[in-house]
């Protein structure tokens, strides 16, 4: 199944594809997040008619995460471009909750930030508490597959060896459209990732290329995570990130940035220049 959280009219609610690609609301469900039971979320009746899509703005497959941990030098071949040395380990950093965005919202480029990049990334959902689990404890454990942008500043990013100050600017990670669980997509495993810019194709990889896989990063991790309902975990970004192309290219505003992994659906968002307040 696949579900997502949208507004229409002034009201945010869940809703359900039909095989038909429309919207059908889930009946008495406000958006997921970290109150859903996910185990029992295929059983909720829909209620009303089918809503295009075209209709609605698309809000994250998660609105209140209570962590988004994310995977940094996922890929051997991000890993080649950037000329670091293969992980032994999971290379870790995290994101604020309010940093993330829906499919369609606008990508706020900060006028602090002169180097602002994309990075196309297999996302998890967790659907239940897990602490020290093994991989078919992880496997069970996950609500669904979703596509994200890890948009980077990376001249924030190198301030230092951490990357903190680089990941996590409100409204720069766009996640969604859809939450698919695992009755649909196999999770990790083979899927095709591609990003494009202004539609030219700037990165194209295989999820089955990461180096920690799904399962084995969610056991990794939930040796010190207490993971809950509505956590996210972004899983890597493969080649061809903008900062390591030569020359580099680098976002602007206007540009159109869209991912697409198979079996997920597009995620396409705009980049605007922010005006602060």
């Amino acid at each position: 199944m696949r579900h997502a959280n949208v507004r229409l009219d002034g009201e945010s609610f869940a809703a359900r594809v039909g095989n038909d690609g429309l919207l059908y609301r889930l009946e008495d469900e406000r958006p997921l997040g970290s109150h859903t039971d996910f185990s029992s979320l295929g059983e909720l009746a829909v209620a009303g008619p089918g809503i295009s899509p075209e209709q609605v703005r698309f809000l994250p497959p998660v609105i209140d995460p209570g962590k988004i941990i994310c995977l940094g030098l996922n890929y051997r071949g991000h890993i080649e471009e950037t000329k670091r040395d293969v992980p032994t380990y999971p290379v870790l950093f995290c994101k604020w909750a309010d940093s993330l965005i829906g499919a369609g919202d606008d990508i706020m480029r900060p006028p602090e930030s002169q180097q602002v990049d994309y990075e196309a990334e297999l996302a998890v959902i967790i659907g239940q508490s897990l602490r020290r689990a093994d991989r078919d404890e992880a496997r069970a454990g996950i609500a669904g597959l979703t596509a994200a942008n890890d948009i980077t500043m990376r001249d924030y990013q190198y301030k230092s060896h951490q990357w903190l100050q680089g990941k996590a600017w409100p409204n720069s990670t766009p996640l969604g459209p859809y939450l698919v669980s695992g009755d649909e997509v196999d999770y990790g495993r083979a899927l095709d990732i591609r990003l494009c810019l202004n539609g030219a194709e700037m990165q194209h990889s295989n999820t089955d290329r990461m180096i920690f896989g799904v399962e084995a990063t969610i056991s990794i991790l939930s040796e010190f995570v207490a993971f809950q309902p509505g956590d996210v975990v972004l899983m890597g970004t493969p080649h061809g990130v903008g900062y390591h192309r030569h020359p580099q290219v680098l976002l602007a505003d206007g540009d159109v940035v869209s991912v697409e992994i198979a079996g997920l659906g597009q995620l396409r968002n705009r980049v605007r220049d922010e005006v602060p307040g």
